[in-house]
């Protein structure tokens, strides 16, 4: 579990929403650059979590979408679990 929830994309998304809450505290009223801020922050941490799903899946030889990140690793992931298996 400390492999997905420890992932790069992922911390990176949690330390950029971070960053948005603080600057919400602040006196400056909300424009549209902070609404963009924050909906750029949603499709961020989204693809991480999509990411980890991703992963996730793939270690367990279930199969994924093409147009995922992990596809090209994907048929590796899957030879190992299987080699695994047949042991």
């Amino acid at each position: 579990m400390r492999r997905y929830l420890f992932s790069t994309g992922l911390l990176s998304a949690v330390v950029g929403g971070i960053t948005l809450l603080r600057a919400l505290r602040s006196d400056e009223s909300f424009t549209w650059r902070t609404a963009l801020a924050w909906l750029s922050w949603g499709i961020s941490i989204s693809l991480a979590i999509g990411a980890v799903v991703d992963t996730r899946r793939a270690r367990r030889g279930r199969l994924i979408d093409s147009d995922s990140p992990v596809a090209p690793k994907a048929k590796k992931l899957y030879k190992s679990r299987l080699d695994r298996s047949l042991r």
